[in-house]
């Protein structure tokens, strides 16, 4: 399938229904990487009932126990990472349950949700993220119906996004993303994106930390105007104003980058899909194919 064809499937991924059945637990642990590691992120932000731990290694916390739901996402169902942190859940008795398409992660006859193969795990986002947050959210039909129509609506028209991509091609600028809660995973998300879709290095930080740490090399650093600046629009004034200051005191000018929908759910998945768009068309001005990842296949074949 072709790339852009794979973006144009998310808008149907949001109406994916699959859950867990869950019951008394003390926390939240999921585990996954890259593309598939983005969904214990994107629903920890979402979530506040009990602690969520996202786990992007080969280890989990001490505190996993019976008690503990653990969610193993892997699109390819063989990320090392995740297995060998699934194991270590199983040893200590939690509750464990697998998001993948098949691979080793989907032969282990754990409570396993299978998801649609053929995609990059990256343009999977929704079929990844919706069983946690069917699970533990449950989004109401008319915040599902929202977020699929404004993602379909993207679709039709990203001129937006391809006009950002071509300033950031045209001057040939790092990219900057800044979000603030409850989207800076997000952020991060867009990062990624940039990372292995368009093959260029990008950066990614949050309101108000970046407040604390970023504005000072944002007045003083070097080579400021290799960078492309972008800060998500925010419904917290206070946000809002930091934005404002911190440009006037840095003499840094953010691109606002505007975030549709009512709901969190529907803003969250909007603005995933701004980034997915974004990074699509610059991979396409740079000739570029954005579902390459041949050197992130070797680096694995080399370590296995």
């Amino acid at each position: 399938m072709e790339f852009r064809e794979e973006l144009k499937t998310l808008k149907d991924q949001v109406k994916f229904g699959e859950s867990f059945k869950v019951d008394r637990f003390s926390n939240i642990v999921i585990a996954g990487m890259g593309g598939s590691g983005i969904a214990g992120r994107i629903f920890s932000e979402m979530y506040s009932d009990k602690p969520v731990f996202v786990s992007d290694d080969y280890s989990i916390p001490n505190f996993v126990d019976e008690n503990t739901e653990f969610i193993a996402v892997s699109y390819s169902g063989n990320t090392e990472e995740t297995l060998s942190a699934l194991e270590m859940a199983m040893k200590k008795g939690a509750k464990v349950h697998a998001i993948t398409s098949g691979g080793k992660l989907g032969e282990l006859g754990i409570d396993t949700i299978k998801i649609p193969s053929g995609l990059q795990p990256r343009s999977a986002v929704g079929y990844l993220t919706m069983p946690i947050i069917n699970t533990f959210i449950k989004p109401s039909p008319d915040d599902v119906d929202e977020a699929s129509r404004i993602l379909a609506d993207l679709d039709a028209n990203n001129t937006v996004q391809e006009n950002i991509a071509t300033e950031i091609f045209a001057g040939r600028r790092i990219p900057v993303i800044y979000g603030a809660s409850p989207f800076r995973s997000i952020a991060y998300r867009w990062k990624t994106q940039f990372n292995e879709n368009a093959k260029v290095l990008a950066y990614s930080s949050y309101f108000s930390e970046l407040n604390h740490n970023d504005t000072m090399p944002l007045r003083d650093t070097y080579r400021k105007d290799e960078f492309y600046f972008m800060a998500f629009d925010s419904q917290d004034e206070r946000i809002r104003k930091r934005i404002e200051v911190t440009q006037k005191i840095t003499g840094t000018q953010f691109k606002k980058i505007d975030v549709r929908g009512t709901s969190v759910f529907a803003r969250s998945f909007y603005l995933i899909h701004v980034g997915d768009y974004i990074t699509y068309h610059l991979a396409r001005l740079r000739g570029i194919d954005p579902q390459d990842v041949s050197t992130i296949e070797e680096l694995k074949k080399r370590i296995a």
